[in-house]
């Protein structure tokens, strides 16, 4: 079946903080949908559908807020979707948005994703007791520390890559004006000296939790012509993928899940990507934890089984490397729940769109966008290119 091309036409991102005290959960909303629209350079007239997401109600203690905003949002008389998909929710918003496009159900979506924790408590929305299911009662660091120790057990990878990836990410969140967390100086001896956590998780190695809102304006291939011929570049959509597994069954791989696999590989067929690591130029991955770095390049495709750890050593994840990636600081940076991974695909975006500013990463021409969520459960990536597919 044919599928039409559709493209980013604009994003907007808010500033991320600890604390947006200055607006509502609407308001917030609004400004990085205004800022996506100006991007775009489209107005809400313009807007076909608009898709949302963001994490469990419970994390900011309103349910279904959507219908409250919906007249804020821009959202009465026209089609509102709402996804969710618990972390992963961000990228997973983005991917339905881009599918009404491709499949000729509307001409432009505006996809939105945000986070208000602030207004609630992440740790307590996720300890709470769920039927016939043993409680974690640690928040998500508690429950992914035994997966990270499987990985550096059965990888052999060295005590200090977790380091290595903090400071990295940091010094990049340092670059991007938006980012919550700016720490230039991070250096990979400074977090090997901060609390342990959840062992072997230390404090310098998790994501802030941070109020924000992400957007973006997907459109159809007349839209991204017109687009490009007022100068304006997109980011054409080359591939869109989704997978769930079970959160907990025999043998279930929580280093490297297996949805998380298939989704990658139905994303590189479906691009026709035959090598990621040598075809790909810049990759935003979800990294809540650092170790999750090498742990995402071994389940995406770029590194052989064990030997992800081995890349970012060598330095080849850092802007200037073979697969710079989190140029924009990443979840390790900025965290709004709900939008982290559309802020990951925003990012892939802006990077082949060339507007990511001191953190663009030259010659980028195809990137990937990548989310996950719940248990390692839920994952949803793109690829966009600078070039028309």
């Amino acid at each position: 079946m044919a599928r039409n091309r559709s493209a980013v036409l604009g994003t907007g991102q808010t500033k991320y903080v600890a604390k947006r005290t200055d607006v509502t959960m609407a308001g917030m909303v609004r400004e990085a949908i205004d800022r996506a629209l100006a991007d775009a350079q489209v107005t809400m007239d313009q807007i076909d559908a608009i898709v949302i997401g963001k994490a469990p109600d419970l994390f900011e203690g309103v349910m279904m807020p959507e219908l409250a905003m919906a007249e804020a949002i821009g959202a009465v008389g026209k089609r509102l979707i709402r996804v969710h998909t618990a972390g992963s929710v961000g990228g997973s918003t983005a991917v339905v948005g881009s599918s009404l496009v491709s499949a000729g159900v509307h001409r432009r979506v505006l996809a939105v994703a945000w986070e208000k924790q602030s207004e609630s408590n992440a740790m307590w929305a996720l300890s709470i007791p769920v039927p016939f299911t043993m409680p974690v009662g640690a928040g998500a660091g508690g429950y992914f520390a035994p997966h990270v120790r499987a990985y550096i057990h059965k990888s052999g990878a060295p005590s200090h890559i977790g380091a290595m990836v903090a400071a990295k990410d940091r010094r990049n969140g340092a670059r991007n004006p938006l980012a919550h967390l700016h720490q230039p100086d991070l250096t990979v001896e400074k977090v090997l000296s901060s609390q342990m956590l959840w062992d072997p998780i230390r404090y310098d190695e998790t994501c802030p939790s941070s109020d924000g809102a992400c957007a973006v304006v997907i459109g159809d291939e007349a839209a991204a012509d017109a687009s490009v011929a007022d100068g304006r570049p997109v980011a054409w959509i080359h591939a869109t993928a989704m997978r769930t597994e079970p959160l907990a069954y025999s043998h279930r791989n929580v280093v490297s899940p297996q949805a998380g696999r298939d989704a990658a590989a139905a994303l590189w067929r479906a691009a026709g990507i035959g090598d990621p690591l040598e075809e790909v130029d810049v990759a935003e991955i979800y990294v809540p934890f650092s170790w999750f770095e090498p742990m995402w390049l071994e389940n995406l495709g770029f590194a052989a089984p064990n030997e992800g750890w081995k890349l970012t050593e060598a330095g080849e994840t850092e802007i200037g490397g073979r697969l710079p990636v989190n140029a924009s600081g990443g979840v390790l940076s900025s965290n709004p729940i709900g939008a982290s991974g559309m802020i990951r695909f925003a990012e892939a975006a802006i990077q082949v769109m060339g507007k990511a500013g001191d953190h663009q990463v030259d010659g980028a021409r195809k990137a990937l966008g990548h989310a996950y969520g719940g248990g390692s459960q839920y994952f949803s990536m793109w690829l966009v290119g600078a070039d028309r597919p």
